[in-house]
């Protein structure tokens, strides 16, 4: 295996996870804004979406975690030491979310207390994706230096403090929102639940504006803070066909959602999304840390590299048939709501 086959794996585990826990994310957020004659109901939409596989969506970050530090040490070592602010914020929100959210479901307490906690839910919910997507931010800003001796340079508040690192974490975290509000949809859609799935497609519907205005911002934050990265979006020749690709399945997923056939906006969605981590990736041209740390610097070492593959050969086929019959026992036999 070479360090480039490494570098798509990594970009299909946080695609992966994206499109998984990124929803999971985003159906905190609006448990989170849950309002009208239906905040209840809509809040009980989404604990039964989320309920069944929230704990299994992480694997895909712990995926690309490890396969980091045992493809890319010194690249890891790298962003665990400049980011390890960040990364402690995101990783303190990830488990007061799923603390959260498993006392509010199932904790023996007063309903203030559960109240509180699905507060706690919520909030975690909100926060985690701003810091995730930060970190992505200043690893592809050019604000992370490393000196000589392969040691950051540029202090722990580089890249992950700046207006387009905040831009950026706004940004997946109207992505998250998007794809839960789409999920969510559907799903009612499936159930029969039609004021819940009108509720969540227009939240949806709302999530792809801001979505928009915010990669607007993100270019142009791009261009005047990382512009190695915004030459690679805007002038690399595959640049403006995939801009274009995935505006034009944006367009689409719009009206899907504004014509109410979720199912097929939830696979627009999908692939927008995942346009979107793609572009994001291949901009990165190969580099882990721009402008200081390619793939092929980044510690990568044959003997580990080459038993790789079939380590995680092993890992999916007892992975792949587990997540596929989870989805199937829980995700693809929803039917019509009870009448309870």
């Amino acid at each position: 295996m070479t360090p480039a086959m490494v570098f798509v794996l990594l970009g299909v585990g946080l695609m992966a996870y994206v499109l998984t826990a990124g929803a999971d994310f985003g159906g905190g957020v609006w448990d989170l804004l849950a309002s009208g004659p239906r905040a209840a109901a809509q809040r009980q939409a989404i604990a039964r979406a989320l309920a069944p596989i929230w704990e299994v969506n992480h694997i895909w970050m712990i995926f690309v975690v490890v396969t980091s530090f045992t493809a890319f040490p010194h690249a890891f070592a790298i962003i665990s030491t400049a980011l390890h602010l960040p990364l402690l914020l995101a990783l303190v929100g990830i488990v007061l979310r799923g603390s959260a959210f498993v006392f509010r479901a199932y904790g023996m307490q007063p309903d203030s207390i559960r109240e509180r906690w699905g507060r706690v839910f919520a909030w975690a919910s909100a926060a985690t994706p701003v810091f995730l997507g930060v970190c992505l931010a200043a690893i592809s800003s050019g604000a992370i230096r490393v000196d000589a001796r392969g040691y950051p340079s540029t202090g722990f508040f580089a890249g992950w403090t700046s207006p387009f690192a905040l831009v950026v974490g706004l940004f997946a975290l109207a992505l998250f929102a998007l794809l839960a509000a789409t999920y969510l949809a559907a799903e009612a859609d499936a159930r029969g639940e039609l004021e819940l799935r009108d509720d969540f497609g227009r939240r949806a519907l709302i999530s792809e504006a801001v979505a928009g205005g915010l990669a607007l911002l993100v270019l142009w934050r791009a261009w005047a803070e990382s512009p190695l990265l915004f030459a690679n979006l805007l002038h690399a020749s595959w640049s403006i066909p995939a801009q274009a690709t995935t505006a034009l399945i944006a367009a689409g997923a719009i009206t899907m959602l504004a014509s109410k056939r979720f199912r097929l906006a939830r696979v627009l969605v999908i692939t927008q999304v995942a346009l979107v981590v793609i572009g994001w990736g291949v901009a990165m041209d190969g580099y882990l840390i721009l402008p200081d740390v390619h793939m092929s610097a980044a510690g990568a070492e044959p003997a580990v590299l080459r038993p790789l593959p079939f380590v995680l050969l092993g890992g999916a086929t007892l992975l792949v048939p587990a997540l596929i019959w989870l989805f199937r026992v829980f995700k693809l036999s929803t039917g019509p709501a009870s009448s309870e």
